[in-house]
Parts: C-alpha cells; structure tokens; sequence
C-alpha cells in the first residue's frame, strides 16, 4: 500500500493512550519489567544502549543495537496485550518506476521458509491478527502487524521476517504485482497486448485523484536533488520502465539488517523476540554500509514557482473554479525533535480553525473552496516543510492569493499568537496524550518512523511533556519566540516554492494518449518470438493463478485458540431529567466521553437531505453569547472535541426496520466537565442561524471534502449506491452519505443565496435537539461516574426547554426496551412493512482511469441463525475466490465480498481496471461457494478471520457503545459467537444456495467509473 505523507502533528493526534490493559505477568507490570534491563546488557546478538522510563505514555522505551549487523531496535514496554511489530527500511528510490513500491508488493507473494503463493494474504484468514500491511512512504517501506495472541505474534513474525530478509522474488509475482504485457485475454494470442499489474493500476488510479497528484508535484519540485524528486509509489508510465533484474537489486541492497530498524510494543517479553529476530533472520547476515542515507536538500537562493495540471472535477462545488495555489516553505531537519514539535504546533496556530490568521485571511473571504490538499507541518521527509494556500479557486485570484499570504506572514510577525490561543493548544496536546486509542503500537511506531529513519532519536520523539515544558520556558525568557520563528523560517526564507494547478480539459485524453504511445513503443521492439514468449508466460501466470494452492507450510491458529466467551462489559442504566443515561465504568485516563444520540422520526421527509449539513454546521456556527471564533476556541481550551454526526442503525431482527437519528459526541479532562456540558446547553438553547456568510464558508469546505472523497472511497460510494433500493435503512444511506449526498451539496454549493437553507436550520434544530427523543452514554473513571452524572442531570435541567413532544412523521413506529432490566430506556425504530426491494442498476461516469464496483443482495438481520454462515461465506469468497479472481488475475488493487450488520451482502472492487468483468468474478464467486469447492481447512481459516474482526481491542471510550446505539447485547454477541464456532461446510453451501443464488436473490449493482461502451448500450442500466 503507498503511504500518503502526513505530518507529525497529524501523527501526534493518533498517539492516544490505551489506559491500563489486562496484564501478562501479574506480579510485575510491562513498563517495570522493562525498567529492571540494564545499558550494555547483551540479549540474543543485541545490546541495550539505552533503557528510559516514558509516564506521559506509560511505557518504558528500551534502545538496542544488533551486535553482528548493527539492525537498530527500539521496544515500548506498555500493558497493552495487542502487541505489534514492525520492520522498516530506508528505500530511496532515484527514478519513478515504484520500485519500492512493487518490491513491498512482491516479497509478500512468497518465501524461503513459505514458498506458497501470496503467504502474506493467507495469513489473513490463519490469524488472529487485530492489524496487518505493509507501507511504502517517499523514503521507508514499513512491515507492521498486531495481535492480542502471543503464539499469532510468534506465527505472524516468522513469516514477516522471511517475507522481507529471503522472498522469492519470483518473476511471476513481479508480472502480477508490478507490470507486464499480456494479451488482453490470456489465452487469445490474437487479442490485443496490454498493460496490466496490481501497482500499475493502483497508481493510475491513485493519481486520478486531483489532491494525490498536487501533493506529489509538490515535494517533486520542492526537494529536486535526490529520492524526493522522483515518485516512490511509481508514476504509471514509469512503472513499464521497471525490469525484474532491478527489482531484485534494490532488494539485495536496501533490504540487510544493516538498513533496517525494528520495533515492538506491548506487554510481550522483549527477550522472545530477540531470539526469534535473532535466530531465524540476523544470524544469517553480516554488517555492510548501506548507501541510502537522503542528503540535504541544496537551499535555494531565491523563491520559486512551477506549474502543473489535472483533470477537471465533474463533481467540484463551483465548475469554474477549480485551480489550486500553493506556496510551500522549506524547514529544518527533522531529527532536531523539539525544534520540528515547535513548528507543528506554531503550523497549527497559523492554520486551524476560524481564529487562526490563515483561516481568517484565505478561506474567510471565499477566495476558494478549503486549503490546498497540502497544508501546514509536513514531518514526512528528512527537512520538514509548511504549506499554505487554497483549492477550489479561479485561476484570476493567483497573485490575490501570493500576496495574502505575504501579507498575512507579516501580520503574524507583528501581531503574534493570543496567549488563550496557544493554551488552547498545549490543552489538544493534554487530551491527545491522555485520550486512549485500540491501536496505539501502530500509531507509535508510524509516529517516530520518519524521525527514527533519518537516524533521529525516537525516544526523544516520545518525551512530548519535555517538550512542552521547554516550550513554555522557551516563550517565558523570549514573548516573542514563536514571531522570531515566524520571521526565520517564512519571511526570510528563500526555499519556498509556488506551485499552481489548473484543471485542462484534454488532461485525461492526453494520459489515455501517453500510455497507448508507450505501450505501441513496447509493442513495436517486439519480434514474432517475443510475443510468443509473453503468451506464454500470460498462460503460465494463469495457470500459476488458477493452480491449487498448498499453504499447509504457513504457521496457522487452530479455531480451538479462540476464546469461548466474550469478557462483559458491565453498564448501569440511569436517568438525568427524564432522558435514559447508560454509564459505564472504565479505565478512561482522567477522561469523560459523552454521547447522546437523538432520533430524527419527527423530522418532515423534505428536511432529510439537509440532515448532514446540518450536523456539520451547528457545533460551528457560534451558540449563547459566543461567536463562531468565541465557540471553536472554547471548545479548544475545554473539550477534546464536540461532533455531531447522522445515524442509520439497521434494527438486528427485522430488515425493514431501522432507528434514523443523529449522534451527540464529546470529551473531556475531567476538571472540564461543566464547562463541556454549558457548551451543549448553549448550543440547544440558543445556536446561531443567522450568518450566511458562515454557513457558506462551511457549505464549500463541506462539498469540497465529499467531492475529493470520491477517488479514495469510491467503493464504499458503490456499494451504498447498490443497496439503496434492498432496504429502508440502506435508502436513507444512500440519500444521507452516498452520492445522493455529494451531489445535493454540490448543488446547495453552487447556489447564490443561501437564505433558504439557512431558514431550514431551526426548524431542523427544533426536531433533532430535542431531549423527548434522546438518550444518553457516559464513559469515566468509576472516581468520577458520580460527578458524570451530577452533571448530566444538570445539562438536562439547563435544556428542559427545549423538550416537545411532536408526532412522527412515518406511520409505523416500533418501541424496542433498549434492556431488559426494568429501564425505562426505548428505541423508538422506523417500521415499512410494504417496502419492496427491487434490483437496479447505476452506472456513474467520473474521470476515473479505473472503476469501483459493487453488487449487494438483500439477505437476513443479525439475530437470524444464518447470519453467522453469511459472515463467514464472505471471508471464505473473498480469500480462496474473489481476491484471485478480481486482484490477481484482474489486475485491480483490492476486491470482496463482506457481510454488512444492516443484512446486505455486498461484493467490492477498488480500483479496478475492469467492470463485466468483475460483475461476473461475483456470479462466478457465488457458483464457487454453491459447488462446496473448499476444504473444511478453509473454512477454519475463514473463521479466524471473522473472529479477529469480531474481537478487535475496543477502547474504553467506546465501550458499551454498541448496546447504547443499536441495542446489541453481550448476550446477543456470545450467541453470534457461538453460532459462528458452530458453522460448518454444509452450512455455508445451503446458505450460498438460499440467499445468493439467482432465483433467490435480490441484488443492486453500481459502477463508478470511466465511459464503458456496454453499459451505454445495455438499457437495464440508469447511467448518471
């Protein structure tokens, strides 16, 4: 997978802590363990060369070198039983053909100790694995995996190392995952050569999107003298260029333990690693001087600017506008840790939110519709870099835009930051360190990865209340600190570059063009034997394809490994002012979490559409005495953030029925509880409609941030589209987070006057804020439950009048007792009896080079007995059918089928250079599961898969959500559980053939994609 370049700041937001976490070793926590290690002390060929205690984050770092090939180590010792590991490797890349990129994609296709085709994605359904991938970013590849289960970690490590030290490499492999010529259908030597590759068609479509492609000119041409001139992932008419003999030199002279960095967290004892990275890789390798460090970037003298183009956007807010400016500012290295924290955090001050100077002066004024895609702090490459500007722009404003960002340089030197400002930021920094995430090994480990690969310290990295009382100290001696910043690294720095792009009507033509004239080159060096020989090989990767796959020698879990029952979480129902309240103890930090979740059955149909623009407007429009500027700081200083976002919550045992609502969210330190609480009051009683030029402002970044989705997210966008007409709660979707929707916004984007949807505001506000409808969750410390809900009962009392009762507008409404034990407690769920599914079929073009494809059928709810089989048939399809079918043969990056909670069964692809003939990868995946043709080893692997899913680590802010939002009980997940250990052969033949079959189904099909001349001609279909 390429890694997009995110900032340290945007990483340091992920670095949540997971609180205290059930222990391996009772008698003695990971941390302390860890702590009793001493510098110098030789474990396994590894010294320690340093051991530091890390309480912001409640682990002890433990650095360690390789004795033999000198491998870096870094372990975090936490109580946290998902466990990870990651390896990573300086790649730096000096041409476009993604290299890098292609070997990440190959040595997982097999290896010495795991000669079996693609072990890498059969561990998938032989684990337990909470997280599995590989990344290539500009300048490192990185190998990460976690598990709960400590033999899945020894498993799962085995293979990693093996994939990446000794692969295959085969030539085959390297056909599949990276280029090659083939006859467009494999076993027709008169059918047309063409390119295809798993990569090749990834890039393609990575770089149909606008953002993706700005953002790669844009460190192109900022950093031209080495790796970071070039495009890691692969520019598509440079991957043809890219021959196996390289792909297996850059593997011999970038993958050596001597140009690598390891890193484990959790509670696993640091030795067993050791001796297993020790044993089964390092012994086998000597010490070389890999030659992959990345030079200073040569500064410039004087500024720069550069021009590029792309396609234009059919779905951009305002056709006429949709050029991009940027001005890109070169800093300082990243290995100095407290210097690049002080840029982020001075990034931020000049670029989030309404107070902030850039805000105020460049989106305020709706010069464009957001900030550029590239924006702020950029940690991601060995000199750090800053962005500023706007997308979504006319092409006139260009200077307009050059000069207000000089002007609002200079303003900030004069002016400064206001001190409740920068509070506001150190309180963010507070949360982000105390907020507790399911994932923080993976989030650790990306967050000191480009640091730790340009031989900075990660330990540093993770001392982040050093650095903020250094900061603080920093500010005392010099008020003027983060001005004289300002001056050093804006106004007087002569690398900056400003890069333009402009949509060109012929820009897709000319790609289509530039890839047929390289294909013909290819075509034309080749002599009668050469096309005989790549048909041949077309049919020997075929028949390598279609071959019976023997992985009897990977690691693999037994079904027995798994837990039997699932651990309760324990929840009390209360009431604050009438309104049902769940509270659930947990380890949360210091932290309190929120929720309240508010049906919409009262709400006219006419208003539905404006239900997620409204979500997104009302915590930011200003509320009581305060101003739009007044509310997000406050919100800043007090909360760790207040949302409100639309639910659909299919109901478990009925499809036709559903509870539509909105959902409250919010967080708090503890001391801050009140202050949280006044700010939701506020916001019920008395938020602001009344300032167009607000609304339309966030109405742009709104349809903008839909628009720019597309391409990333396309086939989340296709299946919703296909479901639409299978259930009541799969319509509403679509109409609320489909298409329906992005084009909706762009339709209230291109408007001139707002007025009108401004004036539909209250009158949604009258029915969503509404305590009569609502129901409450708090998760805290057991400490301070009580105070919780002292306040809760507070907030109801400050909001009382906004209760009405009011009729709701659907006939059919059911009450469901959300528990049994005597609550007052109800979900008051949307009932139509007389829906009636029926099949469709849309096709939306878009200018896309690759297409995203769904096809969903109408199947059972949750509680149904079958439901289990449903959800493991899916994982069985998607791994011993659809991921050959569609992937390896097809070419596209990714395919399945997945079972969803609101009983639509759905099969995918992402960027897919095929349409039909994906539709019949589906039907041919379906009479695959109906024939019964796999093992009963299958079927275990299948249910590993559904099980690593299923029990995924949860944080304790999250805890009991699923029974407070759709009613699903412990006791309901421990029969799923039981069901799904239960299922067996027969029964996912009988539930292929009753749910999915042709006669039995109902299904919806969507195509997104570019022109397809079948579908133009096949009138069945509705093309958009």
């Amino acid at each position: 997978m390429l890694r997009r370049a995110t900032t340290i700041y945007r990483r340091l937001r992920t670095l949540s802590v997971l609180g205290r976490c059930p222990r391996r070793h009772q008698s003695i926590s990971a941390p302390e363990r860890a702590l009793q290690y001493a510098v110098g002390q030789r474990i396994h060929g590894f010294t320690i060369t340093e051991v530091t205690a890390v309480p912001d984050l409640f682990l002890t770092a433990v650095k360690l070198t390789h004795d033999s090939t000198g491998a870096q180590y870094l372990h975090a010792a936490r109580d946290d039983k998902n466990n990870l590991f990651s390896v990573q490797f300086r790649t730096t890349p000096m041409d476009s053909t993604g290299v890098p990129h292609i070997l990440e994609h190959t040595v997982l296709c097999g290896s010495e100790r795991f000669p079996c085709r693609d072990p890498f994605f059969k561990m998938l359904n032989r684990s337990l694995s909470t997280f599995m991938n590989a990344f290539t970013a500009s300048d490192y590849t990185m190998y990460p995996f976690s598990t709960q289960n400590a033999k899945d970690f020894q498993n799962l490590l085995s293979v990693y190392l093996d994939a990446v030290f000794f692969p295959c490499l085969r030539e085959l492999d390297f056909w599949q995952e990276g280029w090659r010529l083939e006859n467009e259908d494999p076993q027709d030597p008169s059918s047309p050569l063409v390119f295809k590759g798993v990569v090749f068609n990834e890039m393609k479509g990575a770089f149909s999107d606008n953002e993706r492609l700005y953002a790669q000119h844009l460190q192109n041409k900022l950093l031209p003298d080495h790796t970071y001139a070039v495009v890691s992932g692969g520019e598509p008419l440079a991957i043809p260029d890219l021959t196996w003999t390289q792909l297996r030199e850059f593997h011999r002279t970038h993958y050596h333990p001597s140009n690598a960095r390891f890193f484990t967290y959790g509670d696993l004892p640091l030795e067993q690693h050791l001796q297993q990275i020790h044993q089964e890789a390092l012994v086998r390798f000597q010490r070389t001087q890999p030659d992959t460090a990345v030079p200073t970037q040569q500064l410039w003298t004087s500024p720069r600017e550069d021009h590029v183009t792309c396609k234009p956007d059919a779905m951009a807010p305002d056709p006429t506008k949709q050029n991009t400016l940027c001005v890109s500012y070169l800093l300082g290295d990243i290995t100095e840790v407290f210097e690049g924290f002080v840029l982020s955090l001075l990034s931020s001050l000049m670029i989030s939110g309404p107070n902030s100077p850039f805000y105020r002066a460049l989106i305020e004024p709706k010069i464009g519709s957001d900030f550029s895609s590239v924006v702020g702090y950029d940690g991601s490459t060995r000199q750090a870099s800053f962005s500023i500007g706007l997308q979504g722009m006319s092409e006139a404003d260009n200077e307009r835009v050059k000069r207000i960002i000089n002007d609002t340089i200079d303003d900030i030197i004069v002016k400064g930051f206001e001190e409740e400002r920068i509070e506001a930021l150190l309180h963010k920094i507070e949360i982000q360190m105390k907020h507790q995430s399911s994932s923080f090994g993976l989030s650790l480990a990306s967050y000191v990865a480009s640091c730790w690969n340009h031989d900075g310290d990660p330990v540093q990295l993770l001392k982040i209340s050093e650095c903020v009382s250094l900061f603080r100290q920093k500010l005392l001696e010099n008020p003027r600190y983060l001005q004289d910043m300002v001056q050093h690294y804006f106004k007087d720095n002569p690398h900056r570059l400003t890069l333009s792009m402009a949509p060109e009507e012929s820009y897709q033509q000319q790609q289509v063009q530039q890839e047929e004239a390289k294909l013909q080159a290819k075509i034309q060096q080749l002599s009668q034997s050469d096309r005989q020989h790549i048909y041949q090989k077309g049919l020997e990767l075929l028949s390598a394809q279609n071959a019976e796959q023997d992985a009897s020698c990977l690691p693999a879990l037994k079904v027995s490994d798994i837990e039997p029952t699932i651990p309760h979480t324990p929840i009390q129902m209360g009431s604050a002012g009438g309104v049902p309240v769940q509270y659930c103890e947990q380890p949360t930090n210091g932290m309190v979490y929120f929720r309240a979740l508010s049906n919409i059955n009262t709400l006219p149909e006419d208003l539905k559409p404006y239900v997620p623009l409204f979500c997104s407007v009302v915590t930011r429009m200003g509320c009581g005495q305060l101003d739009y500027r007044q509310q997000s700081q406050q919100m800043e200083l007090r909360t760790g953030g207040m949302s409100v976002t639309p639910q659909i919550l299919p109901d478990s045992t009925d499809l036709d029925m559903y509870e539509q609502g909105v959902l409250l969210s919010s967080s708090c330190l503890e001391r801050n509880l009140p202050e949280m609480f006044h700010l939701w009051s506020e916001i019920f009683n008395s938020p602001h409609f009344d300032d167009e030029e607000r609304l339309r402002v966030l109405v742009m970044m709104s349809a903008q941030e839909l628009a720019n989705g597309i391409s990333y997210s396309g086939h989340m966008y296709a299946m919703t589209r296909a479901a639409r007409t299978l259930t009541p709660a799969a319509d509403l979707q679509e109409t609320l987070s489909g298409m329906d929707q992005v084009k909706f916004m762009k339709r209230v984007a291109e408007s001139s006057d707002l007025t009108s949807v401004l004036r539909k505001l209250p009158r949604i506000k009258r029915h969503l804020l509404n305590p009569e409808n609502m129901r409450c969750a708090v998760n805290a410390t057991p400490q301070k439950l009580s105070a919780a809900a002292a306040e809760t009962e507070r907030f109801m009392g400050n909001i009382a009048s906004t209760r009405k009762e009011r009729k709701a507008v659907r006939p059919h409404v059911v009450q469901k007792p959300l528990a049994a034990s005597g609550s007052s407690a109800t979900r008051k769920l949307i009932s139509e009896p007389n829906f009636q599914p029926c099949q469709m079929k849309t096709f939306y073009q878009l200018p896309f080079p690759v297409n995203f494809v769904s096809e969903c059928v109408r199947t059972i709810p949750l509680t149904h007995p079958d439901y289990a089989s449903l959800s493991i048939l899916a994982r069985l399809m998607t791994a011993k059918y659809l991921h050959g079918e569609i992937r390896e043969k097809g070419g596209a990056y990714g395919g399945g089928a997945r079972m969803g909670g609101g009983g639509v069964f759905s099969f995918y692809s992402y960027r897919d250079p095929n349409s039909m003939a994906t539709l019949s990868a589906f039907r041919g995946g379906v009479d695959w599961a109906r024939a019964g043709s796999f093992s009963q080893q299958d079927v275990d692997e299948a249910k590993l898969s559904v099980f690593s899913a299923v029990d995924a680590p949860v944080a304790p802010s999250d805890k009991g959500l699923g029974f407070f939002l759709s009613g699903v009980s412990d006791e309901m997940k421990q029969q799923h559980r039981e069901r799904l250990f239960t299922v067996t052969h027969t029964n996912l033949v009988d539930a292929a053939n009753r749910y999915l079959g042709l006669g039995q189904r109902t299904c919806g099909v969507a195509i997104l994609g570019p022109d397809n001349d079948v579908i133009s001609k096949d009138p069945s279909w509705v093309v958009k």
